[in-house]
């Protein structure tokens, strides 16, 4: 190893410092077009996934070290090691906040699944006895307005097991159900720094104060609306047949569920106010749940008393609660992807090639025609490297574009089915019902959305451009 690093340092010419942002700019260089090459192979890989079967995570986090491994051998060749170390323990920060939060907001989330709480409102939705436009109508509204709270990705399964409980003889229904499902969790996303983790990235760098983001709530209500008005028309008539489920909360669900608002209480209070990272405040909410996890544990056995051991549905309530469940249950391949997909474009940044995209997007096409181009790309490419990539040009540009952005990286994805997490997990949990060429059909439908919703969010939101 220390052979061919010397080697590699004897090959590397010698360039000039300041070049470009913050360092070299090396794309005309073999090892910036190597590095290129690298991330390209990776993200094919992460495209790929559902075929492949290799988690996402992987090819990601390889890259990541491959790459700055190449930026230590040419900045170390001229000098600068401590440029390149400093700009990665950079990249490195920006993980550790969105980790640190992330890991407190899955962890809620995974806590009031352990307690049922989506299981009872799906129960409560399947004794509704609805229709199948009403349920149609009902699952998308309901996702909508839970994904600001909770991520689209665990919204849209909730919502499409409710589909599959009760319409799931009707290939048609679930078919359109679910297009509705990703496109209502997705743009629910999008008007709440909660949402997604686009509009948590853009929060965090303080382009956009907490409020303003609901700004993006009529745009993103005419992004679900307009295509569930065009869908609700290939509906099947009728009621589906009636289903019985009776699925309860476990102790302590409705007070995990006021601890997690509090939470966001406690983290918009803390940045707002004394303009601490919002991480500092999910941690913070992490501690209430951890102390009401040990209360929940600690008076389990007054709850056996009571019930005698008569009971099996109340004994399975009162098992104890352990906090380090839901952590461990924490999406652990998504966290990971993250860290490589940004190390990879903080390094990319690094080597100058995100200044060059910067200047034809934002400065030669201007900002609004760039945004809604990149919303259109996350339709194929995932909208996180997206994002970060354009917090890292960092272009200049007002409230009302970074809000253009936020909107169209959010929703852009609702155009394809591998466009987002929810429709990649619906196509697997629908059984063959929901697929890739069944949403295509409706992607004129939810084309129209898109636009209408730029449209709604330029008129509406004129004084922020």
């Amino acid at each position: 190893m220390r052979l061919a690093l010397s080697l590699l340092l004897i090959l590397v010419p010698t360039l000039a410092l300041g070049a470009s942002g913050d360092g070299l700019d090396l794309r005309a260089h073999p090892i910036g077009a190597t590095a290129l090459a690298i991330f390209v192979i990776a993200y094919v890989l992460v495209i790929a996934e559902e075929f492949t079967k290799l988690r996402k995570s992987k090819p990601v986090i390889l890259a990541a070290g491959l790459i700055w491994t190449l930026i230590g051998v040419v900045y170390t060749a001229n000098g600068a090691s401590e440029t390149a170390a400093a700009a990665l323990r950079h990249n490195l920060l920006e993980y550790g906040e969105l980790l640190l939060f992330l890991l407190a907001a899955m962890t809620y989330i995974n806590a009031m699944e352990e307690r049922l709480v989506f299981e009872a409102l799906r129960g409560w939705l399947v004794r509704r006895h609805l229709s199948y436009r009403a349920l149609f109508w009902a699952t998308g509204a309901l996702a909508f307005f839970i994904s600001p709270v909770a991520d689209n990705l665990t919204t849209a399964l909730i919502m499409c097991a409710v589909l599959l409980a009760v319409g799931g003889h009707s290939h048609r229904f679930v078919a359109l159900g679910c297009i509705n499902i990703v496109v209502a969790a997705n743009a629910g996303g999008a008007f709440s720094p909660f949402g997604d983790i686009t509009t948590l990235m853009v929060w965090q760098r303080g382009k956009v104060d907490f409020w303003s983001f609901f700004a993006l709530f009529v745009p993103s209500v005419v992004n679900f609306v307009v295509p569930a008005a065009i869908m609700s028309l290939g509906l099947p008539s009728g009621t589906p047949h009636a289903v019985s489920d009776r699925t309860h909360m476990k102790r302590g669900g409705g007070t995990i569920i006021g601890l997690f608002l509090l939470t966001i209480a406690t983290t918009v209070a803390l940045h707002n106010f004394l303009h601490l990272p919002p991480f500092l405040g999910m941690m913070t909410g992490l501690a209430y749940l951890q102390f009401f996890g040990f209360y929940l544990k600690v008076t389990q056995h007054k709850e056996r008393r009571q019930t005698n051991g008569t009971n099996e549905e109340d004994i399975g309530n009162v098992v104890a609660f352990d906090i380090f469940r839901p952590i461990a249950r924490a999406e652990w391949d998504t966290l990971l992807f993250f860290y490589g997909v940004i190390l990879c474009v903080g390094g990319l940044a690094f080597l100058g090639y995100l200044s060059g995209a910067s200047t034809l997007l934002y400065e030669q096409w201007g900002p609004t025609a760039a945004n809604v181009l990149i919303g259109v790309l996350s339709a194929i490419v995932d909208n996180i490297p997206l994002m970060f990539a354009v917090l890292t040009m960092d272009p200049e540009m007002s409230v009302g574009q970074w809000l253009l952005i936020t909107l169209t990286t959010g929703v852009g994805g609702s155009l394809l089915s591998i466009g987002s997490a929810a429709g990649v997990a619906l196509m697997g949990q629908s059984r063959g019902m929901y697929t890739f060429f069944s949403h295509l059909k409706w992607t004129p439908a939810i084309a129209l959305g898109y636009a209408l919703s730029i449209v709604a969010h330029l008129w509406i939101n004129a004084e922020l451009l």
